[in-house]
């Protein structure tokens, strides 16, 4: 017998009891006496039973199982993210599937699709490519959603903001107040939440501050793009003298391109990103940027699925993340315009 997989049918016919009664004993449940119980669990012992998890919490409706979506698992952000996500969840019990979305509604279809097919308890969607009408679908299945700066609201549904205006102040303050009045952005995807939040921090960043905003040059939130944006900021007359880039990984792209055409990162123009991914702490040089502290960001999706899967209660949450400003080597002191 214990050359194949034992199942709950060969504990039963051992324990000579149903395999109800077996089902019984590993959840606690029924009326089975102490001793009926006792012999039971000392059969599984014996044959080393392990009872199958997932298809008792499936038969049970509950899959033990969140689910979490995110854009682009090549941005270091998002696989922060989801490793604090993966392993907070554990921590509570849950273990959890992923699927990325490459900045495609079509794919982020595929992934609501997924994670309904997998019935899962909860899922977490760190990414902007949602819909309203995919969300309605699956709150309606009585999955809970936490979000990422998602325009949702319902009583199944959680999310979780980051105030992009503070953040976006802080690096143009500090440009500004190392001498730079030419502040360029290089953005993305304008119509992904997270991207048009950005943009639109940064030119009323600029307003408040007096000062005429652009050049604004559109990437695609990759190295490709902030290394193409570079290019073509690389040979405006008169050039910008700072760049606010939509993330780390456009401002690496940035940096790669200045560099490529004999400008001097921060000599001739100081470059900002944005995450403070582990590229921006070990790119030469260091990124300054803005900490929206991903770990956190995972660690919190994970709670508010707990928070709302365990609770009697459902109701609208919102979770704040606080940004913080990390002064790099990538920013220093305008250049001299008469040099």
């Amino acid at each position: 017998m214990r050359s194949k997989q034992i199942t709950i049918r060969d504990v039963a016919r051992e324990a000579s009891v149903s395999t109800a009664a077996v089902s019984q004993a590993f959840n606690s449940s029924g009326r089975l006496s102490d001793e009926t119980r006792k012999r039971i669990l000392t059969v599984a012992h014996r044959l080393k039973y392990r009872p199958n998890r997932q298809a008792r919490d499936l038969a049970m409706g509950n899959t033990k199982t969140f689910g979490i979506v995110v854009s682009d698992i090549e941005n270091p952000v998002f696989a922060v993210i989801i490793k604090n996500f993966e392993a907070h969840a554990r921590r509570l019990g849950y273990e959890v599937i992923a699927s990325e979305t490459g900045y495609d509604v079509a794919l982020m279809q595929r992934a609501a699709e997924r994670m309904i097919g997998q019935k899962v308890s909860g899922v977490a969607i760190m990414t902007s490519e949602m819909n309203a009408a995919w969300l309605e679908e699956i709150v309606g299945r009585g999955i809970a959603v936490t979000g990422l700066d998602l325009d949702f609201v319902s009583e199944y549904a959680s999310n979780i903001k980051i105030n992009y205006a503070s953040a976006i102040q802080l690096l143009l303050e500090h440009l500004y107040h190392l001498g730079h009045r030419r502040i360029g952005y290089v953005g993305g995807r304008r119509r992904l939440r997270n991207v048009h939040s950005r943009h639109e921090s940064y030119l009323r960043s600029m307003t408040a501050l007096g000062l005429e905003p652009g050049p604004i040059v559109m990437g695609n939130q990759r190295l490709d793009g902030g290394y193409a944006a570079g290019m073509s900021i690389s040979k405006m007359s008169p050039r910008c003298t700072a760049v606010v880039a939509v993330n780390d990984l456009t401002a690496v792209g940035l940096v790669n391109a200045f560099s490529e055409s004999g400008i001097r990162v921060p000599q001739d123009i100081s470059v900002t990103g944005f995450d403070n991914t582990y590229l921006a702490a070990y790119f030469v040089p260091r990124l300054t940027t803005v900490d929206i502290h991903a770990d956190t960001l995972g660690r919190v999706a994970a709670d508010a699925l707990y928070d709302a899967v365990t609770s009697r209660t459902t109701g609208h949450s919102e979770y704040a993340v606080k940004c913080d400003l990390v002064v790099g080597k990538s920013t220093g002191p305008a250049p001299d315009p008469t040099i």
